[in-house]
């Protein structure tokens, strides 16, 4: 027998036996005086609170956050998203989490097969404080204990003294019938239970299939995290079959584009696994080059066989470092070209390849949906690139994520700026005329709103609302997967904010700001179709107040302490339509 198949069965049953019990989990390094839990109950505390409510580990939860009932409207094929909190001044050895079927007074069901629910982890995260921008951090920031981590699990033991939040998700088939649906979710432990209502309105608009999307959603992948945590060779057929769940999770959200990294390192070692080239560049001793694709189009297959892929975003023609990687058949080594991106060893080593390239993808099918991806670099060697991409192949299509730069608008079919740039209405408008692609993306540049751990959870939902408001197609984010070495602990890495690489944990857990960017995603989708459905009807006021409700989301004056609210107000108006 193979050993090594068996360690890699061990390492995924330690890594879940480990990370499912809440004993690991970090102390909290800024504790809750033990003297607020001396009026707690010692029985089992069971409340809902808001999902856009952070709460904290070593404190009681406020009262004025608590409910002891809940009600939600949602459209039928809506994923819904609710949060409880448990507490208490006793430990449990054992809590059960459960849920009851949604039943409404005309005897029809949601069934408890809908219905996820589990408990919630705290992960290491840190405050910003004054700082501009969460980039290039160089001194010690303040650090907190933050609720993200979904857990896959409904047993958890309870240590007395803390706040345990749980989180229930609710996915409304799409043909349920309208109306009101009542049930209960439950904390027991042995002969003790404490059970709170809830109640969800179903109403006459159904949300198509994740599928069937229009929104752009674009959070950028890191296969070789996976890899490296599993220990397993990319893009083997173990590495494929544990990647599969969490790049379902993904298609789920409504993702389009497929990261794909064609060079060694394209951004020169910033993230704790490197990006390894997908396409293994070889020099043969006679001088010519040939390229192997094996890994790139098993990514792609895999990639796309889960409905992903309107885009393959290959990066980068303009890496951070320019060094691109070989091997050398005529000493047997893996050496480097250094070159410039404006100078004549740039375009010979990159021409013969993207020629190489384009014959390839043809072959395959893949040439109309693959884009030569970068990001923001100067703009000579910008330009240099796009001329060298333009002749390998006059059809080659070209991505940017970067800065807004009026001048090559017509060049990308993927175009996305960012928070706090403005595209020309008018090149907007011809982008759109062309089929063109045009997002914005978040990064640790913006302190607000963004998706790090120690962020707002409203500001996840915020993010899809602004793209809808300024006309675009989409949302783009650096990372998906991208971990450290201890992911399930401390969302802490780099010179970044903490959260900054990452949305989802091993052992697929999903994360409440994940979970929060999906409200976001489907409330761009109900927009979409409530325009369509108010134009039809000739509704001009209501589709007036929509409009003017949408364009309070925009990029100028933003203030953290207000887009709860705003979240919240605006997502209320969208479901009364």
């Amino acid at each position: 027998m193979s050993i090594k198949p068996f360690l890699t069965g061990l390492t995924l049953f330690c890594s879940t036996l480990l990370f499912g019990q809440i004993g690991h989990e970090s102390a909290d390094p800024k504790p809750g005086s033990s003297a607020n839990w001396k009026t707690v109950s010692p029985g089992i505390n069971l409340s809902f609170s808001s999902t856009n409510f952070s709460h904290s580990k070593t404190t009681p939860s406020l009262q004025q956050v608590l409910k002891t009932s809940w009600s939600q409207k949602a459209w039928k094929g809506e994923k819904v998203g609710i949060q409880a909190v448990l507490w208490s001044s006793k430990d449990f050895q054992d809590i059960e989490l459960s849920a009851t079927d949604l039943t409404s007074d005309s005897k029809n069901t949601i069934s408890a097969d809908h219905i996820s629910i589990s408990y919630v982890s705290y992960v290491m995260s840190d405050l910003i404080g004054n700082l501009k921008s969460g980039c290039g951090i160089s001194g010690k920031l303040d650090s907190i204990l933050v609720a993200d981590r979904i857990e896959n699990e409904q047993h958890f033991r309870y240590d007395k003294n803390t706040t345990r939040p749980i989180w229930i998700s609710l996915d409304i088939p799409q043909n349920t019938k309208a109306g009101i649906y009542k049930g209960k979710v439950i904390a027991k432990s042995g002969n003790k239970a404490q059970e709170i209502n809830y109640s969800i309105e179903v109403l006459n608009h159904t949300l198509p299939t994740s599928d069937q999307w229009q929104f752009h959603l674009d959070l950028w992948q890191n296969p070789f995290s996976t890899a490296r945590y599993y220990n397993v060779e990319p893009f083997s057929d173990k590495h494929l079959e544990i990647l599969k769940p969490y790049m379902q999770k993904l298609a789920s959200a409504g993702q389009k584009s497929i990261t794909a990294s064609i060079i060694h390192d394209p951004w020169n070692g910033q993230t704790y696994d490197k990006y390894q080239t997908m396409i293994k560049w070889i020099k043969t001793k006679d001088g010519s080059w040939k390229y192997d694709y094996s890994n790139f189009d098993k990514w792609v297959r895999f990639m796309t066989g889960l409905g992903m892929g309107k885009f393959i975003n290959c990066y980068s023609m303009i890496p951070w470092d320019p060094k691109f990687y070989y091997e050398d058949e005529a000493t047997g080594k893996t050496t480097f070209l250094k070159a410039a991106p404006t100078s004549e060893e740039y375009k010979k080593h990159w021409l013969p390849m993207l020629k190489d390239f384009a014959r390839h993808l043809k072959e395959t099918g893949n040439f109309d949906r693959t884009t030569i991806a970068m990001d923001e670099r100067p703009m000579d060697q910008m330009q240099s690139a796009i001329a060298i991409i333009k002749e390998a192949d006059p059809s080659f299509k070209i991505s940017l994520a970067g800065t807004y730069h009026k001048e090559l608008s017509d060049d990308l079919a993927d175009y996305c700026i960012t928070l706090k740039e403005d595209m020309d209405k008018e090149v907007l408008a011809s982008r759109k005329a062309k089929g063109l692609t045009t997002t914005y993306y978040t990064c640790c540049t913006e302190p607000f709103p963004n998706t790090f751990t120690s962020s707002g959870y409203s500001e996840a939902t915020w993010l899809p609302w602004n793209s809808v408001q300024r006309g675009f197609d989409g949302y783009l984010r650096w990372a998906f997967d991208c971990w450290n070495k201890n992911p399930n602990l401390d969302t802490r890495f780099g010179t970044w904010l903490a959260g900054d690489a990452w949305f989802i944990y091993p052992d697929v857990k999903t994360s409440i700001r994940f979970e929060k960017l999906i409200e976001g995603i489907q409330d761009a989708e109900k927009i979409r179709i409530i325009r369509e459905k108010l134009k039809g009807e000739g509704k001009t006021a209501e589709l007036n107040k929509l409009e003017s409700v949408i364009q309070e989301f925009n990029n100028k004056n933003i203030h953290q302490n207000t887009i709860h609210d705003q979240v919240i107000k605006a997502r209320e108006y969208l479901n009364s339509l």
